[in-house]
């Protein structure tokens, strides 16, 4: 291929950025042996700090920020890491990559992971901010943030908004695209992104750590005018950075992939995730973080499913900032219940990463404490004596298929719970309530409830004596002890 002019950002240079003001000063050095890319081809800096990538389609340049040192900032907070192919401010010239050289960076850090803050409107931020991302601020210890696509739904004007809220976390901060990301009127896959691309960067990049490399793709391909409007899959040059970057990762550090749209999802290609399976079996530590659901889940792939890797892919499909679109009666903070469909409170996640490989992902619920990991439904009062045919159900938020999860009652022999999939109960009760009501009890509904991949149930004895009975649940995720209790009464009744 051609090589593009000078004036273009297919043609730059790369700095250490030694006082951190993201501009280069006349004693700062050039940087040899970093890798720039456009999403396709990869270029690596020479001993001058110049790098050079060949003529392509793609709308943006980014530098992969290396391990050991940090990225400088935009005016708006973001990473200042990449730059639109045609360069900035109608002149043509592309500005240099800072570099702040870190020696200090941790080989053990967390990240905060969102998924779908999806907001409509100055209100629905408004949610997001006080609902999300003041309880954070200033009170966590993630040096990485991410949000995992729908940042808005359908109007990237609010994405200002949205960068001002999660910067003021105080952490760099990374975007994937997801399918309400889209301009609505694009003509074509290619044009779908140029909001996003102008205002939160690339839709396909890496981000290097110690311990970690994330990569964010975006694999929502527009359709437009056809149905379905979208499907979930990658591009062909996205194979290609894939193919050209992945063997140069180093074995022992863990490679998450950032999509919006979950690999199990009904929309993926099957083609694309074979294909995406062949590249990962490579890679002796992965991991997919996704969104898109509004529910959340834990899948670890298998031969059964196609994955031919070591050990089970694990892919951590992660519960809505937004929970069910900002629905839901308002609560004393006039902020919405917004519970998901399968019963999953609102939040965020978050990954915890350790040297060779090893990691570890846990969700907290927007505005409650961190051992908030299980809710539960039961009745209030049942016959003293009857048929045990009413139960006890646990909603473990982070469960999966093989959790064990156990329950008693009166400080009994704990018993093994069975795994159910089926609606949770506390939102059918919801349900019935939005049903029953003469008016509107929130903007919008709670949304209809959708079997869910971790609840879990147990009948409860009715032979003990009458009265108040207390019910304990428990359960271990990542080597930690969660509980949650609740009571129910047995009573005498005539026939």
């Amino acid at each position: 291929m051609p090589f593009a002019t000078a004036a273009s950002c297919t043609d730059g240079l790369v700095f250490a950025d030694a006082n951190g003001n993201g501009v280069r000063d006349a004693d700062e050095k050039p940087l040899a042996g970093i890798r720039v890319s456009d999403g396709e081809h990869i270029a690596v800096t020479d001993r001058d700090g110049r790098y050079r990538l060949p003529d392509s389609a793609q709308p943006t340049v980014f530098v992969i920020k290396p391990a050991r040192y940090r990225a400088a900032a935009r005016a708006d907070g973001l990473p200042d890491i990449w730059r639109p192919r045609a360069g900035e401010a109608g002149g043509g010239q592309c500005r240099p990559f800072a570099l702040v050289p870190q020696a200090d960076a941790p080989d053990s850090f967390q990240a905060l992971v969102m998924a779908d803050s999806q907001t409509a409107s100055p209100l629905d931020v408004s949610y997001f901010e006080r609902d999300i991302v003041a309880p954070l601020r200033g009170r966590h210890g993630a040096r990485l943030g991410m949000t995992l696509g729908d940042i808005t739904n359908d109007d990237p004007s609010l994405y200002p908004l949205l960068v001002k809220a999660v910067t003021s976390l105080g952490v760099p901060w990374l975007h994937v695209p997801g399918n309400h990301d889209m301009d609505i009127g694009a003509h074509s896959d290619a044009q779908s992104l140029d909001s996003f691309h102008r205002q939160l960067g690339p839709d396909t990049y890496a981000w290097e750590e110690p311990s970690m490399v994330f990569i964010g793709l975006d694999d929502v391909v527009a359709q437009p005018g056809q149905k379905p409007a979208y499907v979930g899959g990658l591009r062909e040059d996205q194979f290609a950075f894939l193919e050209r970057y992945l063997p140069t990762v180093p074995k022992d550090r863990l490679v998450v992939l950032g999509i919006h749209i979950p690999l199990f999802d009904h929309v993926f290609r099957a083609g694309d995730r074979a294909r995406l399976f062949a590249l990962l079996e490579k890679v002796p530590h992965p991991l997919v973080l996704s969104g898109h659901t509004h529910n959340q889940n834990q899948v670890f792939w298998s031969a059964a499913q196609g994955w031919k890797g070591a050990r089970p892919l694990h892919e951590y499909n992660v519960g809505a900032a937004c929970g069910a679109f900002w629905s839901g009666v308002k609560d004393a903070q006039g902020i919405p219940d917004t519970t998901m469909s399968d019963g999953t409170p609102n939040g965020y996640g978050l990954l915890n990463v350790r040297p060779q490989g090893s990691y570890s992902v846990e969700y907290r619920v927007a505005r409650a404490a961190e051992d908030e990991q299980i809710a539960l439904h039961a009745p209030k009062v049942l016959r003293h004596g009857a048929y045990p045919a009413w139960g006890v159900y646990a909603n473990v938020f982070m469960g999966h298929d093989g959790l064990p999860v156990e329950f008693r009652v009166d400080d009994g022999e704990w018993q093994p719970m069975k795994r159910v999939e089926q609606p949770d109960p506390r939102l059918l009760a919801e349900n019935v309530a939005d049903d029953q009501a003469a008016r509107l009890r929130g903007y919008d509904r709670s949304p209809e409830a959708t079997p869910s991949s971790h609840l879990w149930r147990a009948a409860l004895p009715t032979r003990l004596e009458v009265g108040e009975h207390t019910v304990e649940v428990r359960t271990t995720l990542n080597g930690r002890e969660y509980r949650s209790h609740t009571t129910y009464r047995l009573q005498d009744a005539q026939p």
